[in-house]
This record gives C-alpha cells, sequence and structure tokens, in this order.
C-alpha cells in the first residue's frame, strides 16, 4: 500500500495537469486523477518498463481515461447517431455499432481528432491545445480520419451513414 501512496504523491499532480489539460475542469480532474489511481492496480500488469518509462506510461492511461470522460460526458459516438428518418430505433442501434466498430479500427490519433471534434465539439485549434499537436497536424489526421472512417462505414454497409458536411 506504501507503494501506491509513493506513486500517487511522486505523479498525481503531472496527471492532473495533463488531465486538466483536456478536460479543462479543475474539479474534473481532480476527480479523473483519482479515478486513475484508484485502478492502478489492475492497470500495472499492463506496464512494459522496456517500452516507456512509469512517468510517460502513466500519463498516457490518465490520458485515455480523461479521453473516455469526455466522450461519456458529450455523449458517446453510439449517442450521436440519430435515428433515420422513419425513427425506426432497430436501425438507429445497427448504424451505432457500426460506427462504434468503425471509430475503433480508426489509427488513435485519427480517433480521438474524430472524437474532440465530432463528441467534444471542440475546434481544430482546442483539438491541436488539448492533445499537444500542431493545428495542421489535427486537420491532416482529421481529414485521414475521416476518409478512413467513412471509408469502413462504404465497406460495411455499401453506403456512408451521415453526408459530409465538415
Amino acid at each position: 500500500m506504501h507503494a501506491f501512496h509513493f506513486l500517487y504523491v511522486r505523479f498525481a499532480d503531472d496527471v492532473r495537469d495533463g488531465i486538466g489539460g483536456i478536460v479543462r475542469d479543475a474539479h474534473d480532474a481532480d476527480a479523473i486523477t483519482d479515478a486513475v489511481f484508484a485502478g492502478l492496480a489492475t492497470k500495472l500488469q499492463s506496464y512494459e518498463p522496456v517500452e516507456a518509462s512509469f512517468a510517460v506510461w502513466i500519463l498516457g492511461v490518465a490520458r485515455n481515461v480523461a479521453l473516455d470522460d469526455v466522450r461519456a460526458r458529450r455523449g458517446s459516438a453510439l449517442d450521436q447517431v440519430s435515428a433515420d428518418d422513419n425513427g425506426d430505433e432497430a436501425t438507429s442501434l445497427v448504424q451505432s455499432r457500426r460506427l462504434h466498430e468503425a471509430l475503433r479500427g480508426l489509427p488513435p490519433g485519427q480517433a480521438q481528432v474524430l472524437v474532440l471534434r465530432h463528441i467534444a465539439g471542440l475546434s481544430p485549434r482546442e483539438t491541436a491545445e488539448r492533445l499537444g499537436k500542431t493545428e495542421a497536424s489535427v486537420r491532416g489526421l482529421y481529414r485521414r480520419g475521416r476518409q478512413t472512417l467513412r471509408a469502413a462505414l462504404i465497406d460495411v454497409d455499401g453506403t456512408p451513414m451521415a453526408a459530409e458536411n465538415h
């Protein structure tokens, strides 16, 4: 137990700062930081010291938890897909599942940018700031992500789910 306390004392401020850059709310950053450390015991089994330092690894874990929180607060991608004109919930559920699977198949950078832009409603500049990337990089990831997502949805259904409007 002392080891977890040491890790918290050593890394909590860095984790909170990283999360704060994503969620932009001090109270949410505190709560998510606590959640990261509360779940640390189960996540430690995935830590590979050869691949990254512990500081880099825990910041990556924290970033993922924070992005999951942003998605949950803004509504998941599944919730964002509206029912078709007939209000057919079964069709909407199938479309939602297809979208969710297609998003999961994207490279992580593209998926993060699409979620932050469409689900969280961030601008390219805000997305770049939160991900620590240039705005040009975010625009490229966004464009490639949309193309990849559209192709995946066409492969599954024969047509994209929504018209291009961004």
